[in-house]
Parts: C-alpha cells; sequence; structure tokens
C-alpha cells in the first residue's frame, strides 16, 4: 500500500488514500497533525554493509528498498489515511576515496556501506539481505545494532547459510556489566 497522493486531477491539493477515497479537509488535518505530533519519536538501527566491489549494485538496490519499500517496525505509526508507513533510511558508502573519514594516511581497502535506520522491522530487513543475489555472498557483512543495545550484531553467509556471528545478548539486558 501507499501513502497519500495529493490531487484528484480537479485542482485538489488533499490526499487521497490508497483506496481512491478522498479526505475532506479537516479529516486530513486532524490525522496529519497526530502523525505530526508523533514524528519525534524515533527508534534507530544503525547498519553497516562491508561487500565485495562487484556488488556495488545490489547494495544500491537495497538502499533504494530501504527509502522506498522497507516495512517499519509494528509499534510505528501510521500514514495520514491510516496505511502502515514504508521506508526507513538509505545506506551511503563510508569508503569513497575522495571523502577519506578514517584514520591513518591511506584510503581503506574494503567497501563499507552504513546507515541509521529509523523504525526499521529489522527481520524484515536481515530477510531483505539473505535474498539479495550476491556476485560473492561470503564476502558479505552485515554489522546490526538496535536502539539501545550497545553493541554490533555481526551476520554474514558460511558454507551457503546466513549466520548471526555475535553473541547473544547478555542473560539480564539490563545488566550492561554481564559482559
Amino acid at each position: 500500500m501507499r501513502g497519500p497522493t495529493f490531487g484528484s486531477g480537479r485542482g485538489s491539493d488533499l490526499p487521497q488514500c490508497s483506496r481512491g477515497e478522498g479526505l475532506d479537509k479537516r479529516t486530513w488535518m486532524v490525522r496529519r497533525r497526530k502523525v505530526v505530533e508523533h514524528a519525534w519519536v524515533s527508534w534507530v538501527a544503525n547498519l553497516m554493509i562491508q561487500a565485495d566491489a562487484a556488488d556495488r549494485g545490489n547494495v544500491r538496490s537495497l538502499s533504494d528498498w530501504l527509502e522506498r519499500e522497507a516495512p517499519r517496525r509494528a509499534e510505528a505509526r501510521p500514514d495520514v489515511c491510516g496505511n502502515q508507513a514504508r521506508g526507513v533510511g538509505t545506506l551511503q558508502t563510508l569508503t569513497n576515496p575522495e571523502a577519506n573519514h578514517w584514520g591513518g594516511g591511506k584510503n581503506p581497502e574494503c567497501e563499507v556501506w552504513a546507515g541509521a535506520l529509523n523504525h526499521a522491522d529489522l527481520d524484515a530487513l536481515l530477510t531483505q539481505i539473505r535474498a539479495v543475489p550476491w556476485r560473492y555472498p561470503q564476502r558479505v557483512q552485515v554489522f546490526l545494532m538496535d536502539q539501545e543495545e550497545s553493541y554490533f550484531r555481526l551476520y554474514m553467509f558460511r558454507d551457503g547459510t546466513w549466520n548471526q556471528y555475535a553473541p547473544p545478548p547478555p542473560p539480564d539486558a539490563d545488566d550492561q556489566h554481564a559482559w
């Protein structure tokens, strides 16, 4: 489902919901205010992906999916038409030689992309990454840290299988000294 589209071809600037029904201005304003009032509440997941240079196109496609189609967490607010909003962010390269922010006198010799994703459904994200037709899956590493976590989880393909290699959370997630 898509969010509202503005205009009906008759000069209207009111949104039309994906079901094709237009909203009157008052209803739209009330719904929009509710969305805006809760827009400041975020849930950020940090994502880094290392992949072979031959997989740049796959990472770009994944970034496009994140921006336009990626589902949000169940707790995320719907759009003004009541649809579950989609799109959680994008990926940018961290290893562009023209914009090297790394320490040392050399450029990195790897391909790393990163993004801060808002309200991302992490299970859907990991399913999408696993489904990408990677040219060199054995070189793909995914570092993922959800909000309120203090460590990255590491995912990799090994022997044709997708696995998490970082340890699970401590027995008492509130105990930061359990590690």
